[in-house]
């Protein structure tokens, strides 16, 4: 008698069809040495989905915008001019003064992109115990760091970069007749130095600063107190200053101490950079009498920022990689 044969359906329930057993995997293997981009991706990513942190990266760059009009149209009244006459706005312009003033104008908002990308950067994995999935990977604490940083210092950077760089590129072809040019022909590759101040600075102090909490709003708050606290001293240092050189009496100890918080910090790297004491926001044809009273603060000294600069940043780092840990210790 014949036997009768199983159905499909039968035999798809009772086993499989076809050989499902492990393989091994025998493709080309690459060493994991971009394992901290898979983790500043994925912050990146989820701060660009932010809309707070496009606001202030766009709101950052307006000073460029402000000074794009105001010289688009002070070149237009200039074109009915004889020719070789210049227009006495553009024949006292120190361009590179533009960019440090516009630098000098963002450093509130790119400290705000700087809060919203890395206050929780380390905070919120210690509330969530994150470390222990991290570090349990083939992931090491340097990779989990460098991740972190560079996932601040990208997107700061970028927001300085590309205001600066599309300013630069208008005014070389719109203003090399006005001297932008000859005035000082090296001064994009220190506009590209200048670019990277706030990301050093930002991504390394305020990771060590996380690092210190299990809440991101802690971390924020306390950044942003240090921030605020300096700035207001800046500032008052900055009026000492005004009243001093008025009454011709200049204290070059008041001078150094306006430098002495985030932003002044900053803006004295930038100088020193560009090679510039810095000059008024627009400007305005004046005397020689006049132009010796303008309350400007000196370069700082080299020596001093740079090693406060980078001893901060130094420590704040080293602050976060001794408090990054794969497991809790209880004591």
């Amino acid at each position: 008698m014949d036997q009768k044969l199983p159905s499909t359906s039968s035999s798809a329930s009772s086993g499989p069809i076809a050989d499902l057993t492990y393989r091994n995997y025998d493709g080309p293997m690459e060493l994991p040495t971009h394992r901290w981009w898979a983790i500043a991706k994925l912050c990146i990513r989820l701060a660009t989905k932010k809309r707070g942190f496009w606001i202030a990266s766009v709101i950052s760059g307006y000073w460029y915008l402000i000074l794009a009009a105001v010289f688009f149209f002070v070149d237009l009244q200039t074109q009915g001019s004889p020719l070789g006459v210049k227009n006495p706005i553009f024949a006292n312009i120190v361009w590179k003064d533009q960019f440090l003033n516009a630098f000098s104008i963002s450093q509130l908002l790119l400290f705000i992109c700087a809060l919203m990308l890395g206050a929780g950067a380390i905070a919120n994995d210690n509330r969530a115990k994150a470390l222990l999935v991290y570090l349990s990977k083939p992931c090491t604490k340097t990779d989990y760091l460098v991740g972190k940083w560079m996932s601040i210092f990208i997107p700061i950077t970028g927001v300085v970069a590309v205001p600066t760089i599309l300013f630069y590129g208008y005014c070389l072809m719109s203003y090399r007749t006005y001297g932008f040019w000859t005035d000082d022909p090296f001064l994009l590759p220190k506009l590209l130095g200048m670019i990277l101040v706030p990301g050093f600075f930002h991504a390394s102090v305020v990771l060590g600063i996380s690092s210190l909490f299990d809440q991101g709003r802690m971390a924020g708050a306390t950044y942003a107190g240090m921030y605020f606290i300096g700035l207001f001293f800046t500032k008052a240092m900055q009026v000492i200053h005004i009243v001093n050189s008025r009454h011709d009496r200049p204290v070059p100890f008041v001078d150094t101490l306006y430098y002495m918080s985030v932003d002044g910090l900053q803006i004295g790297f930038a100088k020193i950079i560009l090679n510039t004491q810095g000059s008024t926001l627009f400007p305005i044809p004046q005397g020689p009498s006049q132009a010796a009273r303008q309350p400007l603060i000196e370069i700082p000294s080299v020596g001093l920022i740079l090693s406060l600069y980078f001893g901060i940043s130094f420590l704040a780092m080293w602050l976060a990689w001794s408090r990054v840990r794969a497991v809790e210790v209880v004591g």
